[in-house]
């Protein structure tokens, strides 16, 4: 790592390329070889399908997040605490297109396109200490549980705790886990706040997730405090859902007239990995019943920004001489799990890329406009997730989902659509608290308002 302002210089690069021993190195080089029958098994590629786009939504939900770790000042060095934000924007794309439509976009009008609501918190990192707790993982915590026990989507609705609870009894018990009291003893899941059953030491329903393992008294928290985010994020899409479903029929009807979208994989990684398998479960269950009402799938999509499959989509539209556009605007390609094992994430587990972790499946779209977005599209059945196979039909509402896309998708930013790039606004500078908003719109909808 270079020191703050250093510059390098040209001797280090002068000696690698006039080096015998770096030449010789270079020469034993090869490409690793694909799995058998990757050669054989090319993307499935499509351009248009039948119904394209016919049903569109009005509103789309878009949710963001983003978390900073800030230096306290105290006696204790590296002291911190962790700001994290997660942001829900709703956009009313009728009044969105009105907007549009004018020779000059007034920047209020298009405003009030947006509701924003976000959930604000702070996480006692290393060298922080509330209440009478004995250490700052203990603060941290009693604080995340407490921080999910106060929010809620609508006023009377569940918190996003007790939505969390409801996915932790569908999930079979996590094996060889221990307390996180002193002793370490074998760790028992339960509802609330309540006690070790061997010391008494204060346990919470949000330490299953074992977020807290990740926390380090000798450096920052980022991994942490990133890790609390994304699961966050994913909760709230379900914790939403669950409200509405839970206001009946005319509240299920207004699913069918919404696009839910998120920002990274719809998966959940680390130690939470394990709420990937009761999501998946409950986004079933309730499709199932919303579908009765609206006769559609729900839309649930997820857009990401960075990594190994945005790396390699821009790649694969990269010409040898470093031209662009090797693919045609309007073309998608439908990923298998023997293409992205072999091509994208070396792999000979026996298990299909991201079974464990993944309620989604990946796409790599080229936009109308020609621009690459990595999405994600979120599966209510094992056929959509059996990714031995790439088809259309195993993409829940794909025509109107790449429709939406074609719409949503931004000049602004590389791999981005508009929802997304609003919520990151929102989240990164967040202006809302609590969640009335989305009630107000939501019963807007219902009234055609």
């Amino acid at each position: 790592m270079p020191f703050e302002n250093e510059r390098a210089s040209y001797a280090p690069l002068r000696r690698i390329l006039q080096s015998e021993k770096v030449r010789n190195l270079q020469e034993r080089f090869r490409l690793a070889e694909t799995t058998e029958g990757a050669e054989e098994t090319p993307l499935a590629e499509i351009s248009s399908l039948s119904g394209d786009g016919e049903r569109q939504p009005d509103l789309v939900l878009a949710v963001d997040g983003s978390y900073h770790a800030t230096p306290v000042k105290t006696d204790y060095p590296g002291a911190e605490i962790g700001y994290i934000t997660v942001a829900a924007v709703l956009i009313l794309l009728d009044k969105l297109r009105e907007v549009a439509a004018a020779d000059i976009i007034n920047p209020v009008e298009h405003r009030k396109t947006q509701k924003r609501s976000s959930i604000d918190t702070a996480l006692p990192g290393r060298g922080v200490i509330i209440d009478e707790e004995r250490s700052p993982e203990a603060s941290m915590r009693k604080t995340l549980f407490e921080e999910m026990a106060g929010y809620r989507v609508f006023s009377d609705s569940e918190t996003i705790l007790e939505t969390y609870e409801v996915l932790m009894k569908a999930a079979p018990e996590t094996r060889n886990v221990s307390c996180p009291c002193e002793e370490r003893n074998p760790y028992r899941r339960g509802d609330g706040q309540y006690a070790c059953e061997y010391c008494d030491f204060s346990l919470y329903s949000t330490d299953a997730m074992r977020l807290h393992e990740l926390f380090s008294p000798h450096e920052s928290g980022e991994k942490m405090y990133g890790h609390v985010m994304s699961t966050l994020e994913r909760l709230w899409l379900i914790h939403v859902l669950r409200a509405f479903e839970r206001r009946g029929k005319e509240w299920l009807a207004v699913i069918g007239r919404m696009a839910f979208i998120l920002d990274g994989p719809l998966a959940i990684y680390g130690t939470p990995a394990w709420l990937s398998t009761p999501i998946r479960a409950e986004l079933s269950r309730i499709n199932t019943a919303q579908k009765a009402v609206t006769g559609a799938d729900m839309m649930i999509l997820s857009v990401e920004k960075t990594g190994a499959f945005v790396r390699h989509f821009e790649m694969l539209d990269t010409r040898e001489d470093g031209g662009r556009a090797r693919f045609p605007a309007g073309r998608h390609l439908l990923l298998t799990d023997e293409y992205i094992r072999s091509r994208i994430v070396p792999s000979v587990e026996e298990r299909q890329y991201g079974r464990n972790t993944y309620f989604g499946r990946k796409i790599f779209c080229k936009t109308a406009l020609g621009h690459r977005l990595v999405v994600n599209v979120a599966c209510f059945n094992e056929e959509q997730r059996d990714l031995v196979t790439a088809h259309p039909e195993q993409f829940p509402r794909l025509a109107d989902a790449l429709a939406l896309l074609d719409k949503l998708s931004s000049n602004l930013y590389p791999n981005s659509i508009s929802p997304l790039i609003a919520a990151h606004s929102e989240a990164a500078i967040p202006l809302n608290l609590g969640g009335k908003i989305l009630e107000d719109i939501a019963r807007k909808a219902m009234s055609g308002g």
